[in-house]
């Protein structure tokens, strides 16, 4: 009897043996393909996000599987199965764990459990599918951070007034940069921008530009906010200028130097601002065909002006303003070649309203007037209404849009004639193809409007190109452009200028 039952007790400890053993080779056996392939896939992507569409389990379904030849676990009790059915919300998704998201609490527990943390998005699409080709970090420099690009690109431009064509390529080379600090409160931007051109072929004019511009923010009690400016700007008249000298084959070099200070303080619903702005402009020589050169120093001035603004907070998506505005221009020389006074001063206003709609809708827009009045009375003064104003909309993830409009009075140098006043329209829409493509179109006008009686005429300016940006990875884009160009003259020839390159930027 004790043989027998020594038999059996060693019969019933082989048989819960082996019942362990299957019990742990099937898990690793469903455990181990389910390993692989968690680790199969993409940065970003989660297991159970990467199911198909069979594993949405029905409360009354038990023959949903997993994927190929794993099978979902069948309840053995139905009563039991019954009951947990009972208690879970339907098309529940399964998790491998076993454990019910929606009984866990907080959603960092669910994170917890999760192979791979989801991935922020916007407006439900993924923020980004290519980690590689996220934009450049910069580089750091103690309290700042420095983000400069170069890019390199060979072009060609096909430039015709009248019967007269010039054809060119060239080499050119664009330099940007910015320098932004991070600091607890303030903060410096500095931005720069810099073209260089050579010709390799033809005899058209290189047309070099530099921009330089530094913002230093303070932020002051009492809800007041300070900003210090300073920028300079170099860029080469072109032949198409209204001031441009005739038959030039060197145009004029203007070197501009800024500076101004403003205040913004918050009333509550009142906002005020105050700017106070300088502008130094200094021209080079000219030079002719036949190498003579023509002086320009007559045209160096120093110009200030104030500018006053005061908004009223219907809500803070919308804040009416008005705003008011003095200028003085003084020249170096009293009079010019030409004998005339061109020192001048200038007062308007305009009324207009902001607009906030958060990051997908802001701008601004207001109606004006503005008169411009010279020292010299046979000058006659310009008087114009005035459009300024600029939208920044997105209506999309990955689609852009801006326009700007702006009216300014620009001063004469031909004999007689006081000056004019323009009207610019310019747009950008940008658009991302794909993560790594995006595709840029621009255009634009320029109207400049002559005083009726100052005997030049009416002419308009208009300008249209497309780009596209292929990111090859954080480092390099791959660029191309192409524009057109086209000014019209009531009296006079018309101007087509086309332009067409590609390049290669690269940026830290």
């Amino acid at each position: 009897m004790n043989i027998g039952k020594d038999k059996a007790g060693h019969g019933a400890l082989q048989l819960t043996a082996w019942a362990t053993f299957a019990v742990l080779g099937w898990g690793i056996a469903f455990a181990a393909p389910m390993s692989v392939y968690a680790q199969s896939l993409l940065p970003g992507q989660n297991l159970d996000d990467s199911l198909p569409a069979s594993t949405l389990a029905s409360p009354t379904d038990p023959t949903t599987s997993f994927a190929g030849s794993a099978q979902a676990v069948q309840p053995t009790n139905p009563a039991s199965a019954s009951a947990s059915n009972s208690d879970s919300p339907p098309n529940m998704r399964l998790r491998l764990d076993g454990v019910d998201p929606t009984t866990t609490g907080s959603t960092l527990d669910n994170d917890l459990r999760r192979v791979n943390l989801p991935e922020p998005t916007v407006d439900g699409l993924k923020a980004r599918q290519y980690p590689d080709r996220a934009d450049v970090q910069g580089i750091p420099l103690g309290t700042f951070t420095l983000r400069p690009s170069v890019n390199q690109s060979i072009n060609v431009e096909r430039d015709r007034t009248g019967s007269t064509e010039d054809n060119r390529t060239f080499l050119q080379t664009d330099l940007r940069s910015t320098l932004t600090s991070d600091w607890d409160r303030h903060a410096l931007t500095i931005t720069g921008e810099g073209v260089w051109q050579k010709n390799l072929s033809g005899t058209s004019e290189e047309k070099p530009t530099i921009n330089l511009n530094a913002d230093l923010r303070l932020d002051l009690p009492a809800d007041t906010t300070a900003h210090i400016t300073a920028g300079y700007q170099f860029y080469r008249e072109d032949t198409s200028d209204p001031n441009a000298i005739a038959g030039a084959s060197k145009q004029s070099a203007v070197n501009q130097f800024t500076t101004g200070l403003s205040l913004e303080r918050d009333f509550g619903l009142l906002r005020g601002t105050t700017a106070l702005a300088l502008t130094r402009t200094v021209y080079s020589d000219a030079v002719l065909s036949d190498g003579t050169k023509v002086t320009l120093s007559d045209r160096d001035q120093t110009a200030g002006t104030w500018r006053g603004r005061i908004g009223y907070e219907l809500s803070p998506a919308i804040i009416p303003f008005v705003e008011v505005n003095l200028g003085r221009a003084i020249y170096d020389q009293t009079r010019d070649s030409n004998g005339y006074a061109r020192s001048n001063q200038s007062y308007g206003g305009k009324g207009g309203v902001e607009f906030d709609l958060g990051e997908k809708f802001k701008g601004e827009l207001g109606f004006g007037y503005q008169h411009t009045q010279f020292d010299d009375s046979r000058l006659a003064s310009v008087d114009s209404p005035t459009i300024d104003g600029n939208l920044a909309w997105s209506p999309q993830r990955g689609t852009d849009i801006s326009i700007g409009l702006s009216t300014t009075v620009q001063p004469s140098t031909t004999a007689g004639l006081s000056g004019y006043t323009a009207y610019q329209l310019t747009s950008t829409v940008s658009h991302q193809l794909r993560d790594d493509l995006t595709a840029k179109v621009t255009g634009g006008t320029i109207w400049r409007d002559y005083p009726s009686n100052g005997g030049a005429s009416d002419e308009t300016e208009y300008d249209t190109a497309f780009g596209l940006t292929w990111g090859i990875n954080r480092y390099l884009d791959l660029t191309s452009n192409i524009g057109y160009q086209l000014t019209t003259r009531k009296a006079g020839d018309d101007t087509h200028q086309l332009q067409a390159g590609v390049g290669l930027t690269v940026k830290r």
